[in-house]
C-alpha cells in the first residue's frame, strides 16, 4: 500500500512568520493595556489585556506546535510530532474558557461596586488594539480555514478584536453619558463569548485527541461502499480517526469471499483506497486481509 504526499515549504515558513508578527503585536498591546487599565481603573480594559496575554501564550504555543509538527518521524516517535498542533489547539481552547470564567466572576463583582473610569485612555488604547488585532486576524485568516491549531490562534485574536471594539464603545458611552456600569456589562458579554468559542474549539480538539470517529464520516456508509467491491465479504474491527487536520486514517480487518493471492488482494486494496479517498477523504488505509478466520466479525470491537 502506498500513499502520495505533497508538501509546500514556502507556505509553512509564511505561516510561522505571520505567527511571529502576531506575537510581537500582542505583547505590545498587552503591556499598554495593563498600564492603561491600571491608570484608568477600567476592568474592561484590564480584561481585554488579560485576553491579549492569553493570545500571546496561545500564539507562542501555536508557533512551537507548528515547528514541532514539521519534525520527521523516528523509531521512537513513529508519527513524529504531527499531533502537536492538535494539542496546542486543546491548550488554547482551555485558556479561552478559563479566562472567560475568571472575567465573568470579576465583572459581576465590579457591577455591584461600579467606579468612575478615565474614559479617554480606554478609548485610545482600545482603538490601537482594534487595529493591531485586526492586522493579526488578516495574517492568520487563510491558515485558519485548514488547520485547527491556526484556527485556535485566529479565534483568540478575532475574539480579542471584537472585545476591543466593545471596550471602545464602552469608553465612548462612559465619556459622553457617564454610564460607568457599562464597563462591567461589556466585560461580562466578552467573557460569555470567550467561553462559547473556547468550548466549541475544546470539543473539536478533544474529539481528535480521543481518536473519536470524525463527524463527517459515517461508518455504516463506509461499510456499504466497501462491501460493493468484488471479492469483499465483510469489513470489521473498524477504526476511523484523525491524526491531525490533514490525515484521516482507517484501520480494519477485511474478510474475503475467496482465498485469493497477495497480487489479487493488492488489486482489491487499491479499489478500497480509491473509494475511501474519493468519497470520504480517508487518505491513510490499513487493512488486515482474512479468509475463514475464526474471529469476531463485529464492525466495532473493543481491542
Amino acid at each position: 500500500m502506498g500513499h502520495s504526499h505533497s508538501h509546500n515549504h514556502n507556505h509553512p515558513q509564511l505561516k510561522d512568520r505571520n505567527l511571529i508578527i502576531s506575537i510581537l503585536l500582542n505583547v505590545l498591546i498587552t503591556a499598554s493595556q495593563v498600564i492603561g487599565g491600571l491608570l484608568s481603573g477600567s476592568l474592561a480594559l484590564l480584561s481585554d489585556a488579560l485576553h491579549n496575554f492569553s493570545d500571546v501564550i496561545s500564539l507562542v504555543v501555536s508557533f512551537g506546535a507548528s515547528k514541532l509538527s514539521k519534525r520527521k518521524a523516528s523509531i521512537h516517535r513513529t508519527f513524529g510530532y504531527k499531533r502537536a498542533e492538535i494539542l496546542a489547539a486543546f491548550i488554547n481552547a482551555s485558556t479561552l474558557v478559563i479566562v472567560g470564567v475568571l472575567l465573568i466572576i470579576e465583572a459581576v463583582k465590579r457591577y455591584q461596586y461600579p467606579q468612575e473610569i478615565e474614559s479617554n485612555l480606554v478609548i485610545w488604547l482600545s482603538a490601537i488594539a482594534i487595529l493591531a488585532n485586526g492586522f493579526s486576524v488578516l495574517l492568520l485568516k487563510r491558515d485558519a480555514n485548514s488547520n485547527l491549531n491556526m484556527r485556535s490562534a485566529y479565534l483568540h485574536l478575532l475574539t480579542d478584536m471584537m472585545a476591543s471594539i466593545a471596550v471602545l464603545i464602552g469608553g465612548l458611552l462612559m465619556k459622553y453619558y457617564k454610564v460607568f456600569w457599562v464597563d462591567s456589562v461589556l466585560t461580562f458579554l466578552i467573557a460569555l463569548y470567550l467561553v462559547w468559542v473556547g468550548y466549541d474549539l475544546l470539543k473539536k480538539s478533544t474529539k481528535i485527541l480521543m481518536l473519536f470517529t470524525p463527524d463527517q464520516v459515517n461508518i455504516k456508509e463506509v461499510l456499504r461502499v466497501v462491501h460493493r467491491i468484488p471479492k469483499v465479504n465483510k469489513l470489521h474491527h473498524v477504526h476511523v480517526w484523525c491524526l491531525n487536520d490533514d490525515e484521516l486514517h482507517l484501520e480494519a480487518h477485511l474478510d474475503l469471499v475467496e482465498d485469493i493471492s497477495i497480487t489479487e488482494f493488492n488489486s482489491v486494496l487499491k479499489r478500497i483506497e480509491d473509494v475511501l479517498h474519493d468519497e470520504f477523504e480517508i487518505n491513510h488505509v490499513t487493512i488486515q486481509p482474512e479468509f475463514n478466520k475464526a474471529d469476531s466479525k463485529d464492525v466495532i470491537v473493543q481491542d
